[in-house]
């Protein structure tokens, strides 16, 4: 089967989240890195492509460059990645889906909900994917924890509580780290700093394995850091459609913590428990039962476990291969094989939507807000 040609606006040398990108997509050689414009100065972004193998012809100055190159060659890209600051996601993901390119945006995937709904729309008349990169919806055992919800293996879900906090944005003297500034800042992060950032992985995390969607939250945000315009610590309090009361936690600045990605399901005949710092595990409890540990590899998994597993058991996989997950998902999708776990365009949207929501209930000392898009409600 001939490899899927793959392109990517953004993550040029330096970046945190390009590497993750670019071993993801070709991990499983179903994409060929064919075409970048990987950073915002065009001779330092041409030079860095062609250093990682892409022709000079295909190593483009700015996205737009790209979307003019692209156009009309007869081995144009199939799916082109985003993974510029939050500010460019909406220009730069409408033109490529108007254009008829698939689409891979980071997140949060707009500023306004606004735009998000947009997204929604022009994904649909274009007939295209847009995918949203919550990536840690694709490790294993998080699929495995899905599985298990809707098989009803723990019961109707009570309560979920889940928290991204690390502190790796503690130190107040390290404000004019540009990795850390931009997230800081309204122009280019939007109206929420940590929670857009971290939270909303957080909050996608709780819905995909609980299979149901928030529709009401109430906010605490706060701004430890005196010089910071947005919100580095939040509490959020929310209910889903389907009943189930949720806790999350996010915060830059909690010190001592490194990546701080966790998530609790509690359901009327068990409960279970995955981290990120863990990822190849599953804690689950069945009522009145001993605690296990489900470990990937082993036998007995959900079919949707097995296919997305690598290596033998007690080998680790790690962010770059559920990244790399996210790819073998969209691959099948362009090809035509719908997978149910790819994070779309209304995920997307539901996540920006909950982000307003969330600042404008902190603002009103934690007033209940609707935090669906009207798209939805």
């Amino acid at each position: 089967m001939a490899k899927l040609k793959w392109g990517m606006i953004g993550g040029g040398e330096g970046s945190q989240i390009g590497p993750a990108h670019r071993l993801g997509a070709q991990a499983d050689g179903m994409f060929e890195f064919a075409a970048g414009a990987l950073d915002h100065r065009p001779e330092v972004g041409r030079e860095y492509a062609q250093r990682l193998g892409v022709t000079s012809d295909r190593a483009y100055g700015n996205w737009r460059e790209m979307l003019a190159g692209e156009m009309d060659r007869e081995d144009r890209i199939d799916l082109v990645t985003i993974a510029t600051p939050n500010s460019t996601h909406f220009e730069i993901a409408k033109a490529f889906l108007e254009a008829g390119f698939n689409v891979l945006c980071e997140k949060p995937m707009t500023m306004t909900v606004k735009e998000g709904e947009e997204i929604v729309r022009v994904a649909m008349a274009s007939g295209k994917i847009c995918a949203v990169n919550y990536c840690y919806s694709a490790y294993p055992m998080v699929r495995q924890a899905r599985a298990m919800v809707r098989a009803g293996e723990i019961g109707k879900v009570r309560l979920v509580v889940t928290n991204f906090s690390h502190g790796h944005h503690g130190d107040a003297t390290d404000a004019d780290n540009p990795r850390v500034r931009w997230r800081y800042d309204p122009a280019m992060a939007g109206v929420s700093g940590q929670f857009a950032d971290c939270g909303i992985h957080a909050l996608h995390m709780a819905s995909f394995i609980c299979d149901d969607e928030v529709k009401t939250l109430s906010a605490d945000m706060a701004s430890t850091i005196s010089s910071r315009e947005l919100e580095d610590d939040a509490m959020i309090n929310f209910r889903m459609e389907g009943g189930t009361v949720g806790r999350l936690w996010t915060s830059s600045v909690a010190i001592g913590r490194q990546h701080g990605f966790d998530i609790q399901v509690f359901g009327e005949t068990g409960g279970l428990r995955w981290a990120s710092e863990q990822p190849n595990q599953l804690i689950y409890t069945p009522v009145g039962g001993r605690t296990q540990i489900i470990e990937k590899g082993e036998g007995g998994l959900h079919d949707e476990v097995q296919r997305l597993s690598r290596v033998a058991i007690a080998h680790p996989e790690g962010f770059p291969l559920a990244v790399a997950n996210i790819y073998c998902d969209l691959a099948d999708a362009i090809r035509g094989e719908t997978r149910d776990g790819l994070p779309g365009a209304a995920d997307g949207v539901r996540s920006i939507a909950a982000v307003h929501a969330a600042v404008a209930s902190g603002k009103e000392d934690g007033v209940w807000k609707d935090a669906r898009p009207p798209m939805f409600r």
